[in-house]
């Protein structure tokens, strides 16, 4: 990360009352977090496993048992049953 000289970028009286706290210190300061992104929405994972969650869930209301799901998906079956068991189908 890049630092910045807060003199460059604030006007000079936020600097002087931000010195007023911290005189020579680094200060972060962070994003704004109503918009930040969520986990996995920039790479699209959060999308797909969530088709696959309810694609999950249909098969086994389809009539596929827990084992066969955690074959089927290489995921263990205590995985697979909190799948089913969390997962809302959306129309």
């Amino acid at each position: 990360m890049k630092y910045k000289n807060a003199k460059d970028i604030l006007p000079p009286e936020l600097v002087q009352e931000i010195q007023k706290y911290l005189k020579g210190e680094l200060l972060y300061i962070p994003n704004d977090e109503t918009k930040r992104k969520k986990w996995g929405e920039c790479s699209g994972i959060r999308k797909e496993l969530l088709h696959r969650n309810q694609e999950i869930k249909r098969l086994y209301l389809d009539g596929l048992t827990f084992d066969e799901l955690s074959d089927q998906y290489a995921l263990s079956v205590e995985t697979v049953k909190k799948i089913v068991y969390t997962t809302k189908l959306v129309a």
